[in-house]
This record gives C-alpha cells, sequence and structure tokens, in this order.
C-alpha cells in the first residue's frame, strides 16, 4: 500500500470514529467534556488526511495526523483513569468540588447544572471498555498507520 494510502486509510478511520461519536450522541449518550476534548485531534488527523489527498507536503501532514492520533489516544487512556478511578478528572464534570460557600437555598435549587455529563461515569461499554477506552485503542492503531505511511514514504 503506498504512503498516501494509509495516510488516507488513517484519517478515513479518524472520521469513522468521530461519526461514530455524533451516532451515539444521536442516541442519547450525551458527551462529557473529555469526550469532547478527544474530538478534536480526530477532526485535524482528518484535516491532514484532505491534505494529503490534495498533495500537499506529505510529510508534515503525515505527522501531523501521527500526533493528532496519539493526542486523542492519551486523552483517551486520561479519560479511561477518570472513569476507573486511578486519578481525578477536571473539577467541571469529575464531582471533585466542594460544598463550601453555599447556602441551603444553593444545596436545594433544581435549577444550574442539570445537564453536567459526568467524566467519572462509563456511559457505554463493550467488551469491557468504554468509549474512551475504545478510542485510546483504536487511535493508537491509527498512529501506527500514519507512522508507516511516514516511514514508507521515507523509503521511496
Amino acid at each position: 500500500m503506498t504512503p498516501q494510502r494509509l495516510a488516507v486509510l488513517a484519517a478515513t478511520g479518524s472520521l469513522a470514529l468521530l461519526v461514530g461519536a455524533f451516532v451515539f450522541q444521536g442516541l442519547g449518550y450525551a458527551p462529557c467534556e473529555l469526550c469532547l476534548w478527544q474530538r478534536w485531534p480526530h477532526g485535524v488527523a482528518v484535516a491532514a488526511g484532505g491534505l494529503v489527498l490534495a498533495g500537499a507536503g506529505f510529510a508534515l501532514w503525515a505527522l501531523a495526523g501521527a500526533l493528532a492520533a496519539l493526542a486523542t489516544a492519551g486523552i483517551g487512556l486520561y479519560h479511561t483513569g477518570v472513569e476507573r478511578g486511578f486519578w481525578e478528572g477536571p473539577q467541571a464534570c469529575s464531582g471533585g468540588g466542594t460544598l463550601s460557600g453555599l447556602s441551603g437555598a444553593d444545596l436545594l435549587s433544581t435549577e444550574g447544572a442539570s445537564d453536567v455529563v459526568r467524566c467519572d461515569e462509563v456511559a457505554w461499554a463493550f467488551a469491557g471498555l468504554s468509549m474512551a477506552s475504545w478510542n485510546a485503542v483504536i487511535s493508537l492503531g491509527l498512529a501506527g498507520l500514519w507512522i508507516a505511511a511516514l516511514v514508507r514514504a521515507g523509503r521511496t
């Protein structure tokens, strides 16, 4: 397989993960903050694949795609650790806040951040892995494709 095809395959994998994320969101699985963070590098990888396909600076864009895939895999691994309680996640979505400074009325209020999706709870899992875990595993594979494309391009 040519380096360009490997790169486009990797970018297509990122596109498939993005589409899958939006499908799950459409099915009612609202994304948490870390889920949203994982989407951005996939967008970069898709754009890098498009630029490779357009013939613009292969090495630069393949490297960008590889780094983007590694970035989203890293965020996915971090998110998995938050879900499994290995470490704390962002305070905005992991419930690490305190109640100090809140009045009784504040504590009993039904107004406010009721739509916050927690980062430390698994919304969906398959074969014992959460969506964040699957993102990490697949993204590492996609990074491997990007790197293989770079290696093959260096040989030609």
